[in-house]
């Protein structure tokens, strides 16, 4: 019997022993500066077309670095930079409009987490007014496979701008070819319902922010397919 105890005891030593806790996962960082919709002002001019903008964050938990991408909004190019200090500085084109968020990533693990998406203007010589930030399509995502209600499908996008400028409409542009006709102008919503559409068919779209002051930005053209 008191072996019998003996190799129980062991058996349960051996299983307690083998347990390991879970691998702790990274947290997403919380961005502070360039704020979000900020006019940027605070950046070292280095030329007329350049200058240095530093970008900080709040750190995030169980994280050894973190990846800083930052997107020129009017090229659709992105930078994305390594560093180990929730900081970082990159000499960037004046007068852009930009967005940027941070990766955090861990040695002890593949998972890493994703700071919200901020957008931001590197303010330029004598700018007073700024176009829109260009719209984000949020469905149908691009390349995405649709299928239709009753023949149609709904747009919907997110549109931002820096103050003190207002978004005064949108216009579409959608159709078959890769330069889709206008088929909507000044829509106020940030959707476009009960769009008519044909199974098996890819379509492109892309919708055109405009202010106060005439001026405008391009979201990019989007495409999907109908089942």
């Amino acid at each position: 019997m008191k072996r019998i105890i003996i190799v129980l005891i062991v058996l349960l030593l051996a299983a307690c022993g083998s347990k390991h806790d879970p691998t702790p996962v990274p947290t997403a960082a919380i961005l502070t500066a360039p704020a979000q919709n900020e006019v940027c002002t605070t950046g070292t001019i280095l030329s007329a077309t350049q200058s240095f903008v530093s970008f900080s964050w709040q750190a995030g938990g169980n994280t050894s670095s973190y990846n800083l991408i930052v997107k020129n909004l009017l090229t659709k190019d992105s930078t994305s930079t390594t560093t180990s200090q929730p900081s970082f500085g990159l000499t960037l084109l004046r007068g852009v409009p930009y967005s940027w968020y941070v990766v955090s990533i861990s040695t002890q693990t593949a998972t890493t987490a994703k700071s919200s998406i901020w957008k931001f203007y590197n303010s330029g010589l004598g700018a007073i007014s700024y176009p829109p930030y260009p719209a984000n399509i949020t469905a149908p995502l691009f390349a995405q496979n649709v299928t239709a209600v009753a023949g149609k499908v709904n747009l919907t996008w997110v549109g931002s701008i820096a103050p003190p400028s207002t978004i005064t409409g949108y216009d579409l542009y959608f159709g078959t070819t890769t330069t889709p006709p206008k088929v909507a102008t000044n829509i106020t919503d940030q959707f476009l319902n009960n769009v008519s559409v044909t199974s098996g068919t890819t379509y492109y779209w892309n919708v055109i922010s405009k202010n106060q002051n005439g001026d405008t930005s391009d979201s990019g053209l989007y495409q999907f397919t109908v089942n």
